[in-house]
């Protein structure tokens, strides 16, 4: 049947859904290499992060810090919730595909292709919301290791060895959780160009290339990162 349906799709389909995949892949690899030169909002908030670890090894009392790392927990939780609602709407969608052509084929959008094409096209969408799932819920893990991080963080009258080693681990950690919470947000744009696919397949690399532009300017161009940066 993934043959059958390979097959049956257009021209610019296959040029959508590789531009699709080239634009998805290719910035998570070139977001991943700025972060690491601190080239990138990504990177910039991790200078942050390390300036809040320091921070907080000269406090006595880190409720403000508990508080932060909550705030981010909730935050992270919320999307991932929704990844789980977004994909049960999805599978039920899946599953009445025929009452729902029936019921939309009048529909000026109307998807007017084989049922086995739009169902491969749902199952792409559907695959993008389980990576945001996955990068979620592993970017939740991370924050609560997090909070095991600074409950275990020496006292401001530790060795100055201590704390930079304390640091570092509470700084390396909070940007792996913000990193991975990123790219299920980024999951979650790319999501969106799958969702356009169902409508036309040059609309899907329109919305592909115009989600890259959107992630571009806001990681390297935007008024947050000058800020940072400065």
């Amino acid at each position: 049947m993934f043959v059958e349906v390979l097959h049956q799709l257009t021209p610019a389909d296959w040029f959508g859904l590789v531009w699709f995949l080239l634009c998805w892949g290719g910035y998570g690899v070139l977001s991943e290499r700025a972060s690491r030169g601190r080239q990138s909002l990504l990177g910039a908030s991790h200078r942050e992060r390390l300036d809040w670890a320091w921070m907080m090894l000269e406090r006595d009392n880190r409720i403000v810090d508990v508080g932060l790392v909550g705030n981010l927990v909730h935050s992270v939780s919320f999307y991932a919730n929704a990844s789980i609602y977004i994909l049960a709407g999805l599978v039920a969608l899946i599953g009445g595909l025929d009452r729902v052509l029936a019921a939309t084929s009048t529909l000026p959008f109307a998807f007017h292709g084989s049922r086995d094409v739009l169902e491969f096209k749902l199952i792409l969408l559907a695959f993008s919301f389980v990576v945001a799932y996955f990068k979620f819920t592993w970017s939740l893990r991370q924050f609560n290791i997090l909070s095991i991080v600074i409950g275990a963080a020496p006292p401001p009258k530790a060795s100055q060895e201590d704390k930079q080693r304390s640091a570092q681990k509470m700084a390396q950690v909070n940007a792996e959780a913000g990193d991975d919470f990123n790219a299920g947000i980024r999951a979650y744009y790319f999501g969106l160009a799958v969702l356009m696919w169902c409508v036309n397949a040059w609309l899907f690399v329109a919305m592909s290339t115009a989600i890259l532009i959107v992630l571009a300017r806001r990681d390297f161009a935007s008024r947050t990162f000058k800020a940072l940066s400065e």
